[in-house]
């Protein structure tokens, strides 16, 4: 690596400031809008906050990167100022200011650093107007657990000053070290490690095949997100799909003006093209920062709760999965596919809470391999991060060694384990208190619920989720009202941490159908009475004023 400026002697400054109220992380970071961000000392407060109850990363090396929307890069070197002023002695800053949130939990773990501040607002929009985040990852590559972002929140409702230094930004964009005062910088390419873990899991040579066998067709849809030039190395260069195979490949600050969350709303376009008469056979998509997927066949939708179900299942017929599963976890709303595949193959399975930092004990603990979420985030233990790219090459590994369609996959899959039925119902930034209203409405009339008969189904269970977890000890409470019925459909209601203006109200409901007569139904069409159940449960348009969702996955 070449030296292309010289290090520079300088006495960290002492900033004096006041705490800012609402800087608790929620499920993964401090998430609110762009302006919240850039008021004075806001982004501040949060980094010392890191750097006062992280102590160790001083004197060690720290990652920085982001999925590049606006605001990122003046982000960055606030960081990097801040983080040579606490003493942190290296910082790996993908080019660009750009690093995935999977590929930095991969550069993490490679280069056995102290962990690594991430900014992202994930699948969420971006621009002046829109939002940002930030988190810290620990040294094992996974979002900070509770326990770490509980302490974070609390330093930042006392802290008094800041440290950091007066220098010239850095340049992000030219590979290279450089140094700021003590700490050495050192701009890396944000793909080749993650690349590089990619062509050690999956069999590059028969999907490479499947390309060029003249009968496959498929597109990635960056969505203007991080995952761009990702998908453009691995799937067009590295892996031979032809140019123009990854769409909206350029990452932009605003994404394009569009809405980086892949789903059936937010990504019409990549829809369409597997609806059609001249259908393609595969069809993925990214979200903002990378984490997230979302998988289609020909006129087919693959839920995120099936796709970890088939990933399991399969598993051994990828090369990184060769010797096969140890275990399975899946967040509590997540169907219960996997659940089936765990007891075929005779491994553990895991009802964690919503949080991808639930999943990290049990994953460094080797107590699973692959776990998922159903807001399309699927991962395994080759980082500490869901990973949409990861997902994505998977399936294009099933797809070439079984010879199958993506719905052939699914038919079998069910036939072998019957299906779970499942629909996620969001409504977005509804009234705080309306939300919350609704919630403790429900949870009053959880001890009165089992027995009781609810349209066509008598209620067996009712709680409100609390995980204790089995490699530390922690518990989690008040982590979204369940309802299970002897059928064993269920509905579950729960708040999302990931919105930055009022609350989102997810509503997800499933029903297990064993008879493959019947498993072609249309899901919306077969969920009608569960539907209705969970509305008037919650009496929901009466509190939120909804008639309808605004987003159905």
């Amino acid at each position: 690596m070449s030296i292309h400026a010289k290090g520079l002697k300088m006495q960290p400054q002492v900033i004096a400031t006041t705490p800012f109220e609402g800087q608790r992380p929620g499920t993964s970071g401090l998430r609110k809008k762009v302006g919240a961000f850039r008021q004075p000392h806001y982004l501040e407060n949060f980094v010392q906050a890191i750097f006062d109850t992280q102590t160790d990363v001083a004197g060690g090396t720290l990652v920085v990167g982001g999925d590049g929307r606006y605001y990122n890069r003046e982000a960055i070197q606030t960081i990097l100022r801040m983080a040579a002023a606490n003493g942190v002695k290296r910082a790996l800053v993908g080019r660009g200011g750009i690093l995935s949130t999977p590929a930095a939990s991969c550069v993490i773990r490679k280069y056995r650093t102290r962990g690594g501040i991430i900014l992202s607002a994930s699948h969420n929009p971006g621009g002046p107007d829109g939002d940002f985040g930030i988190k810290f990852n620990i040294a094992a590559g996974g979002p900070a657990p509770e326990s770490v972002t509980d302490a974070i929140f609390a330093r930042t409702q006392t802290i008094r000053e800041y440290r950091t230094l007066d220098c010239p930004a850095t340049d992000l964009d030219t590979l290279g070290t450089v140094r700021i005062g003590d700490m050495e910088v050192e701009i890396i390419d944000p793909v080749s490690d993650y690349a590089e873990l990619m062509e050690s899991l999956f069999d590059f040579n028969a999907i490479h095949q499947l390309f060029n066998s003249g009968i496959f067709r498929m597109r990635f849809d960056a969505m203007h997100a991080v995952t761009g030039p990702y998908a453009k190395e691995i799937i067009e260069t590295r892996l031979g799909a032809a140019p123009g195979t990854v769409l909206n490949g350029e990452a932009l600050e605003d994404f394009g003006g569009g809405h980086p969350d892949p789903n059936l709303a937010h990504a019409k376009e990549l829809v369409a093209m597997t609806e059609g008469p001249d259908a393609l056979d595969f069809g993925a998509a990214s979200d903002g920062d990378g984490d997230r997927n979302m998988i289609l066949g020909k006129k087919c939708f693959v839920t995120p709760s099936d796709s970890l179900a088939v990933l399991a299942a399969n598993a051994h017929l990828v090369p990184g999965y060769r010797a096969g599963i140890r275990g399975v976890a899946r967040s509590m709303p997540t169907s219960q596919a996997a659940d089936r595949v765990a007891e075929q193959l005779g491994v553990e399975c895991f009802e964690t809470p919503t949080g991808w930092k639930f999943f990290g004990n049990l994953l460094d603990a080797g107590r699973i391999t692959l776990c998922g979420e159903e807001s399309f985030g699927t991962g395994s233990d080759h980082v500490r991060e869901k990973d949409g790219l990861w997902a994505v090459l998977f399936w294009l590994n099933l797809l070439a060694v079984r010879q199958q369609s993506v719905a052939e996959i699914l038919a079998e899959h069910w036939r072998r384990f019957g299906r779970n039925f499942y629909t996620r119902h969001d409504y977005e930034e509804v009234d705080a208190s309306a939300a919350e209203g609704l919630m403790d409405h429900l949870r009053i009339l959880l001890p009165d619920l089992p027995g009781r008969r609810l349209g066509d189904q008598t209620v067996s269970y009712a709680d409100d989720f609390a995980y204790t977890d089995p490699i530390d000890g922690s518990r989690s409470e008040r982590q979204g009202i369940r309802i299970g019925f002897e059928s064993g459909a269920r509905i579950v209601f729960r708040l999302s941490g990931t919105g930055t203006e009022g609350a989102t109200l997810r509503i997800y409901l499933e029903f297990f159908e064993p008879d493959p007569e019947r498993h072609q139904r249309d899901t919306q069409e077969a969920m009608q009475p569960l539907i209705l159940i969970a509305r008037e449960l919650g009496q929901i348009e009466a509190r939120t004023g909804r008639s309808e969702p605004d987003v159905v996955t």
